[in-house]
């Protein structure tokens, strides 16, 4: 796409982001987020713009050390298809090497799409007992379905768990 650009995105970006993934909320796809965890986390997202409109959106979270989890990855209906997706997950993996991370996860519906990214599934044990306790604090909703708790199960079933490997930069 020759108009498409990608790019860090901005508050002002937010309600375009919310719009994007609205339609997978509802249909359970995405996890629900209220504009303000949206706000709160607009320095995850990389957002795809085609001719001034927001087309596309995808979030880097950063879990661990070592460890990021690509997060809502989302493009409205005009453009499916067309790669616009594909250009989003690339610039969160380059993003993920520049902060120095080896290991992307994604909780997924999706395997097809992202097992062409060199993503593969993976059980549930991603992280050792030690670094799953520590994680454990966190208060993020993303972070409970990364860590399979109790009370985010149904926003995980029929969901894949997938991992790439990647080499240090």
């Amino acid at each position: 796409m020759q108009n498409l650009v990608v790019r860090q995105a901005r508050t002002d970006d937010v309600v375009a982001i919310r719009d994007v993934l609205e339609p997978m909320m509802v249909t359970n796809l995405l996890l629900r987020k209220d504009l303000v965890v949206l706000y709160e986390a607009v320095q995850e997202f990389l957002v795809a713009e085609l001719d001034g409109k927001i087309v596309g959106c995808g979030a880097l979270h950063v879990l661990w050390r070592d460890l990021g989890e690509v997060r809502s990855i989302a493009t409205t209906p005009e453009v499916r298809g067309m790669g616009v997706g594909h250009t989003m997950l690339e610039g969160l993996i380059e993003r993920a090497h520049v902060l120095g991370l080896t290991r992307l996860f994604c909780l997924t519906f999706e395997t097809e799409f992202f097992g062409r990214h060199g993503f593969e599934a993976v059980g549930e044990h991603v992280v050792d007992h030690d670094v799953y306790k520590e994680i454990l604090h966190s208060p993020d909703a993303g972070t409970a379905e990364f860590l399979d708790l109790p009370w985010v199960k149904p926003n995980t079933l029929g969901n894949t768990r997938m991992l790439l490997e990647m080499a240090r930069a």
